[in-house]
């Protein structure tokens, strides 16, 4: 496998100037380099990453390509994922999931994957939005003490995933520690319905489901362990059960409920990208809708709509947009109500504003019964 290269020649001119000549080479081992990089003329941006489930600042609709700067830094790191319950996730830029990343069709995403001395293990990122054998994982692997920058080209609109994916059992094992996250690519022109009607959203939001495979002790206690690799085989052994310990949103359990629910207000027209790298989610908006949902996450497709619930795949990112119309509490959960109640895949959405006693009252509040 070849990295990504660039042999600088230093020449001298006639004058005794010092001239720089860039020779780019590129590509996998074995395979010839039939066209260059075509995007020398497009402006640069430098992404700034945010904590899920925030996005990055940008555009919803654009006129121009662009070049996307993208920095990820992996983090090996121990999590309280609930009260007195460790776990060692692997993560891009220290969250479970990673940042959310945005870019338009025809951009240029470049994207330098760091992987600290700290770290312990060998790490690269497979983006399913990438065009072209192993997602960038080929071309991304890189050890502790090290960093790699690759380029690929949005070919394709939608909601994807992205994920470590080191090879053998060391992909899952990566990718249920935390190791995934999401990259959304925009229509030049925006969203639109079946009809060509343009979408528009005030505010987006990005949840990753995780499933963790926590080992427990004989008495039925959760374990703790000094490292990631400290841990691997029994966490292993949990993993080959296929049944996950804890499924929460985002990486630790209750992590958007109560003081952290996500905010709102009535009339505000909301994004949300849901994520899951490895095990499939039903998500559902108690009191509310999907009045526009692309399950499969492509967006050259018209939504469905006025959804009730809906499916991500596993390996797959989907996008829905709904019009907040009351104010309240609403929990937004996968419907399968045990992995919702009991292992934590569930939110909330807090919203702001005025109540519509048109749309929901209470006529007769609890009382004796009446004959």
């Amino acid at each position: 496998m070849k990295k990504l290269t660039i042999a600088l020649a230093i020449t001298l001119s006639l004058t005794g100037t010092v001239v720089a000549n860039e020779s780019i080479t590129g590509g996998l081992d074995g395979f010839a380099v039939s066209q260059q990089f075509q995007g020398q003329a497009l402006k640069r941006i430098v992404q700034k990453m945010v904590a899920p489930p925030n996005f990055p600042i940008h555009q919803q609709v654009v006129t121009e390509n662009k070049i996307v700067q993208v920095r990820l830094v992996v983090e090996e790191k121990e999590v309280e994922i609930s009260p007195g319950v460790f776990m060692w996730q692997m993560t891009f830029n220290g969250t479970s999931p990673g940042p959310m990343i945005v870019a338009h069709l025809g951009d240029y995403i470049e994207l330098t994957l760091v992987n600290p001395t700290s770290n312990t293990l060998v790490h690269n990122i497979d983006l399913h939005a990438f065009t072209g054998a192993m997602g960038g994982g080929s071309l991304t692997e890189v050890p502790p003490g090290q960093e790699v920058t690759v380029r690929f080209k949005a070919t394709k609109t939608g909601t994807f995933i992205y994920h470590c994916a080191p090879g053998g059992v060391m992909i899952p094992w990566h990718v249920v520690s935390g190791m995934n996250g999401a990259i959304t690519i925009l229509p030049k022109d925006g969203l639109k319905d079946a009809e060509g009607k343009k979408i528009t959203y005030d505010k987006a939001f990005y949840i990753g489901g995780q499933d963790f495979y926590l080992p427990k002790d004989s008495k039925g206690q959760y374990k703790r362990y000094t490292s990631p690799v400290a841990g691997m085989a029994d966490t292993l052994a949990v993993m080959q059960t296929l049944q996950p310990t804890h499924l929460p949103f985002n990486g630790i359990m209750n992590a958007m409920t109560g003081d952290n629910a996500l905010k709102a207000k009535v009339g505000d027209t909301v994004m949300i990208v849901h994520s899951q790298a490895n095990r499939q989610a039903y998500p559902h908006m108690i009191g509310g809708h999907g009045d526009y949902v692309w399950q499969t996450g492509s967006f050259s497709d018209a939504p469905n709509t006025n959804l009730e619930t809906w499916s991500i795949a596993a390996g797959a990112a989907g996008a829905a947009i709904y019009t907040f119309k009351q104010p309240g509490t609403y929990a937004y959960v996968s419907h399968n109500l045990i992995e919702a109640i009991i292992l934590g895949s569930v939110l909330h959405f807090k919203i702001a504003g005025k109540w519509n006693n048109d749309l929901q009252e209470q006529l007769v509040a609890p009382g004796p019964i009446r004959q």
